[in-house]
Formats: C-alpha cells, structure tokens, sequence
C-alpha cells in the first residue's frame, strides 16, 4: 500500500487533475472532500471527457470548456474500497473480479488512508518471491 497518496478535491478543473497525474506518473487520483473519500478519476476518465480530434471548436473554445469541466463532473462515485486490516490477497481478487487496477483504502470513517495498486501487489509479490530450485 503507498501511504503518501496524491488526491484532489471535486471542485479541481480536469485539466489541474490531468496535470497532477502527469507530474505524479499515476493513471487514477483519489476524490477527497473533507477529509472523505467522495470518488476516483482516472486518466482513462480524463481522456473519456477530453475533446474529440474530430470537433469544430476553436483552440480557444477547447481551452475555454475544458477548463470549467470538474473532477467531480466526470469522476467515478461509489468507489469500491479496502480497510487497512484487508488481506493483500483479498485486495488482488477484488480487483480482479472487478477489473480495477487500485484500490483506495479508508479508516472506518471513510477517510483516505492509502492506495493499493497493480504494482504494488507485483512489488510485493517480487520481493518475497520464493527461491527456485536449479534442477
């Protein structure tokens, strides 16, 4: 789990949130709001909300929309979630089952604690790797 996790707020513009992922190298930013988990954007929902190459906007016009349009205009609500106390292993088959690649992870007043990912998992799996045999 990666305890120090970059989050942004719901009144955040997408394209401020685009950037922090960007400038993070992460594909999903957790949606706090008083302290509490409210949702999850994605750069796949951040692409899913960018102008299409085919429109007839002006530059200006793109720039002007896509920067009033909000994380919470187009983030993920309801995020499935994990408490502290949750077997890695339980975590892995959750986000296999659901066909997500983190999982936030809250206290029980639903406050953002950590994140756990893809890489993590791999990381750990990688770190405690059992010795192979040379026969």
């Amino acid at each position: 789990m990666s305890s120090n996790v970059v989050a942004t707020r719901p009144e955040t513009p997408i394209n401020e949130a685009h950037q922090i992922m960007r400038e993070n190298n992460i594909r999903r930013l957790p949606v706090v709001d008083k302290g509490r988990l409210v949702g999850l954007i994605t750069i796949g929902d951040v692409r899913e909300a960018s102008p299409s190459d085919a429109t007839t906007l002006s530059i200006w016009e793109l720039n002007y929309l896509w920067s009033q349009l909000t994380v919470e205009k187009v983030m993920t609500r309801n995020v499935m979630t994990v408490n502290p106390a949750t077997p890695i292993l339980d975590a892995a088959e959750l986000m296999l089952e659901h066909k997500v690649s983190g999982l936030p992870v809250v206290d029980e007043k639903g406050s953002l604690i950590g994140i756990i990912t893809e890489s993590d998992i791999f990381r750990m799996l990688v770190r405690n790797r059992l010795p192979q045999s040379t026969s």
